[in-house]
């Protein structure tokens, strides 16, 4: 995977699917907007964000959690994205962040910026050596990261990253692929992070219809506590520190 290309192929991605973003990526239902609800409280409790904090979000689309983690936690957010379509978006939901085009493969802040780095769905477009590495350079020592993305072991993502005509039907980018958790824990742990932490999540699929929300929840709700089961779920959350 060139970075160059990515870019490419994410810009043009980011100019497609500007109009409707968020429906296509699942936020716009009921289910969706659930699952949207209970991610971004990934993201402010792991990452343990306070007013104090100085946050970088990562791929921040139209904005959705740039202004759920904002108030929340009312940090100090600046979120970056290749996409100046999406941008665009994002910068009239949050008036009180920073939003910036940058690549994350090749970050323009200083080292040691920033207290927090997350983002949704993200890393899974991106060469994962050289995100990581940013993502550890910008950090301070002692700071956080927290992403989510989605599971290469759940059967539909697998499928869906993986056979070229579906990739294509569903509206996926070329490049975007999905995380094997033990991968990602073994790169993250050899680029220099510590405290590496890897949990599947998420059974609750965005076209779940409202009447069946509460009982696929109730039901996904055990299936993440069971061994070998849970690897299945439909997300990770990614957690590690400098």
């Amino acid at each position: 995977m060139k970075n160059n290309d990515v870019l490419e192929h994410e810009i043009a991605h980011g100019k497609k699917i500007s109009q409707n973003a968020e429906d296509i990526w699942g936020w716009g239902s009921k289910a969706g907007r659930i699952r949207a609800n209970r991610r971004a409280d990934f993201f402010i409790s792991l990452g343990n964000i306070s007013s104090s904090d100085n946050v970088l979000e990562l791929g921040c689309g139209t904005g959705l959690f740039t202004e759920k983690v904002f108030n929340s936690t009312h940090a100090n957010i600046t979120a970056i994205d290749i996409s100046e379509d999406l941008l665009e978006q994002a910068s009239l939901k949050v008036k009180e962040a920073r939003f910036i085009r940058d690549d994350a493969m090749n970050m323009s802040f200083d080292n040691g910026s920033f207290d927090v780095v997350y983002g949704s769905s993200v890393l899974h477009h991106l060469n994962y050596e050289t995100s990581t590495a940013e993502i550890f350079r910008v950090l301070k020592p002692g700071g956080r990261m927290i992403f989510a993305e989605p599971n290469m072991i759940n059967p539909q993502i697998f499928i869906q990253k993986n056979v070229p005509f579906i990739k294509k039907w569903l509206g996926d980018s070329p490049d975007e692929t999905a995380i094997v958790r033990w991968k990602m824990k073994k790169l993250l742990e050899k680029t220099g992070f510590k405290n590496v932490t890897i949990i599947p999540y998420d059974f609750l699929h965005p076209i779940v219809p409202s009447l069946l929300i509460k009982p696929v929840s109730f039901f996904g709700s055990i299936c993440e506590k069971i061994p070998f089961l849970k690897e299945i779920a439909g997300s990770v959350v990614i957690y590690a520190e400098k």
